[in-house]
This record gives C-alpha cells, sequence and structure tokens, in this order.
C-alpha cells in the first residue's frame, strides 16, 4: 500500500513562490488546501543527514512567519517525545519556543 501527499508549487517569473497548495487525500485532505510556507524535512539515514525544503510566498508576513515557527518548534516537540519518550528533554523544546515567539514578537516592528 502506498499514500500520497501531493505539493504544487506555483512560481513567479523570478522563481520564487507565487502561491503554495497541498492535498493528502488519505490524510482526509482531498481537495487543495492554500498555505503561505512549508518546511519539509526528511531524514537521509544512508548519509546520517537532515534534507529540507523551505520555502514561502511574499505574501508571508514577519507575524505569521513568527507564529508559524513557534508553532513549528512546539509541534516538533510532541513529535519528539513521541519517538523518544523523553518528556524532559520536550519539555525544554516548549520552552524554547515560548521564549522564541516571545523575542521574535518584541523583535517584529510593529507594520
Amino acid at each position: 500500500m502506498t499514500s500520497q501527499i501531493n505539493i504544487q508549487i506555483e512560481l513567479a517569473e523570478d522563481k520564487m513562490p507565487e502561491s503554495i497548495q497541498w492535498t493528502a487525500p488519505d490524510g482526509g485532505v482531498a481537495d487543495w488546501q492554500k498555505a503561505k510556507a512549508i518546511l519539509l524535512g526528511l531524514w537521509d539515514g544512508e548519509e546520517k543527514s537532515a534534507l529540507r525544503i523551505d520555502l514561502w510566498t511574499s505574501k508571508m508576513m514577519v507575524d505569521e512567519m513568527n507564529d508559524f515557527f513557534y508553532q513549528t518548534l512546539y509541534g516538533m516537540a510532541d513529535t519528539y517525545v513521541r519517538a523518544t519518550k523523553n518528556g524532559e528533554l520536550a519539555k525544554e523544546m516548549k520552552e524554547f519556543a515560548k521564549a522564541f515567539l516571545k523575542k521574535a514578537s518584541e523583535a517584529t516592528p510593529a507594520e
């Protein structure tokens, strides 16, 4: 059995993402969903290295990026504890995520 997650990127003339859409039919997302950013991490077990695809559209505002990174970091802590059972380190990751958002928000000028 296989499952697909589809990601479609529309590029502007300068090759920057104009729009990002995704579907995951087996996960209950049959219709294309819009997104302003994507962070995709893959693990190469043979090379023992992380591979990343990080994309965002020009419509992504700095305060949205701050929230996106906070939620990603916080969610990674949940994934980490499920994978490793190391609740103490996951708790530290969540504390870091909260501190990150506070500092990022303070550093972001009002629009």
